[in-house]
């Protein structure tokens, strides 16, 4: 991995990030609410999967571009 490919997946990352709060601010408003809601084994469990799927996607990326 070269530092543009970490340039661009952070600018990819903040563009969705963005697309979010533009799109839907109130729903933003109850998902944090509900993120408040759960306890913190289940955040942290949320959290694992979302790394676990980041990593799988990562390399799946990397096996398509050969």
């Amino acid at each position: 991995m070269n530092i543009s490919t970490l340039v661009l997946a952070l600018g990819l990352v903040l563009i969705f990030e963005g697309l979010v709060f533009v799109l839907a601010p109130r729903r933003i408003e109850e998902l944090l609410r509900s993120f408040a809601a759960l306890s913190v084994e289940t955040r942290r469990l949320i959290g694992l999967i979302a790394l676990a799927l980041g990593g799988i996607l990562i390399t799946l990326a990397k096996v398509i571009a050969g």
